[in-house]
């Protein structure tokens, strides 16, 4: 009989606090086998949410079916473009028990209004025009803000140079890994095998209707170089050890995959250790996000360091990568070949020099950009961090805004 008034108070309006205090909880932690202090063991080991590999809706699930799991309220302010179709779910669709959405706007006056209502939650999106100046006000007008949500993988676009305050350092922040790092994964093993395969050949025969064959290079026994090793490098490790590759990782926090199976050597970071991974991988995947310490830092000394012949592949941020010194590395044949989805100014311009390399293969800064990555993001926040947030566990996914990932 409770569970049912339970399920039919849930589709109503938020329990006040006065009577989500009277709820007693369970004895055991639990709801039917759910345990409320390790839902995730995933989360516990390596901090982030992977589509693949995580359980999936476990809270919302534990919300939807004991209300009385509620620990807070969830007064939630969007910093988006309202017409952004990725959001609609929040902005238009049912929300998690005891949430809900106050105001969509793209800048402090369009939200300031609601400074009343306390909100405590902010949903970001990339879609917000000059998003890294208008967060920094909200926050300020905003004390009762518990937490900061990005719908994408990067924060390059807040400028998180400006979120370094001491109001900003008290805030946790989280964002969306974990959702696009399938598909970049793929892209890696194209690239691999565009030049592995020499594609382009392949390509001018069909062209020209001629019929010669050739030899072809294997991946398997080849080593696989990943600069960051994050969700999108770990996703990149387990397509590599399916083709037989070594993989070399080189991350900020080695220790954290000491353990890894997927990894044959993990490396911290730092120029020697970068210099390491260039002279003995056969393809390097860079994966590093945008930050003050990354930026430039795939440099013409890590280029000398390659290993004769390297494929490198940038698939993380532009700006990491020095790329004056990488082109004089691809014309000078040190570098075989690259594979480019990022780049330093984008839309890469007209008449790049990059453009005119035959073994450069371009792509639009699209190689995540599925039918529906932005809306899983968004179903992330809603579905897997909200209700967290709301039963008082701790978020997936959070942010170093001093490191800026």
């Amino acid at each position: 009989m409770r569970t049912a008034i339970c399920r039919s108070l849930s589709r109503r309006a938020l329990l006040s606090p006065e009577t989500v205090a009277s709820m007693p909880l369970l004895a055991t932690g639990s709801v039917r086998g759910i345990q409320t202090s390790k839902a995730d063991p995933l989360s516990k080991e390596y901090k982030y949410w992977n589509r693949e590999e995580s359980k999936h809706g476990e809270y919302a699930s534990l919300l939807e079916m004991s209300p009385w799991s509620v620990k807070r309220e969830a007064r939630i302010v969007s910093l988006s473009d309202r017409n952004d179709t990725a959001n609609d779910a929040l902005h238009k669709g049912k929300l998690p028990y005891s949430s809900q959405l106050l105001g969509v706007g793209e800048t402090l006056d369009d939200v300031e209004h609601l400074a009343d209502q306390k909100p405590n939650i902010l949903f970001v999106s990339p879609s917000c025009p000059r998003a890294c100046k208008v967060l920094p006000k909200v926050l300020e007008a905003f004390p009762a803000i518990e937490w900061v949500h990005v719908r994408s993988a990067g924060l390059d676009f807040l400028n998180p140079e400006e979120l370094q305050t001491d109001l900003s350092k008290n805030i946790p922040f989280t964002n969306a890994k974990g959702q696009f790092s399938s598909s970049l994964a793929e892209y890696t093993f194209l690239s691999c095998s565009y030049f592995a395969k020499d594609l382009p050949r392949l390509m001018r025969q069909k062209q020209a209707q001629n019929w010669e064959k050739y030899d072809v290079e294997e991946l398997r026994g080849k080593t696989l170089g990943v600069v960051g090793y994050g969700d999108i490098g770990r996703a990149t490790a387990k397509l590599a050890n399916a083709y037989g590759m070594r993989v070399i990782a080189l991350r900020r926090h080695p220790e954290i995959s000491a353990n890894d199976p997927l990894c044959d050597k993990v490396l911290g970071t730092g120029k020697a250790a970068l210099n390491e991974l260039m002279a003995e991988s056969d393809y390097v995947v860079c994966s590093a996000p945008s930050t003050v310490s990354t930026r430039g830092m795939v440099n013409e000394d890590a280029f000398a360091a390659a290993k004769e012949g390297m494929v490198f592949i940038n698939l993380g941020r532009g700006p990491v990568v020095d790329e004056k010194a990488m082109i004089n590395a691809l014309k000078s044949g040190q570098l075989k070949g690259a594979a480019l989805d990022v780049f330093a100014e984008e839309p890469l311009p007209k008449g790049h020099d990059l453009w005119g390399l035959d073994n450069v293969l371009i792509s639009p800064h699209n190689m995540d950009q599925t039918e529906t990555f932005m809306h899983e993001a968004t179903s992330f926040f809603l579905m897997e961090n909200l209700p967290r947030f709301i039963c008082g566990e701790e978020l997936l996914n959070r942010v170093d805004v001093t490191a800026g990932y």
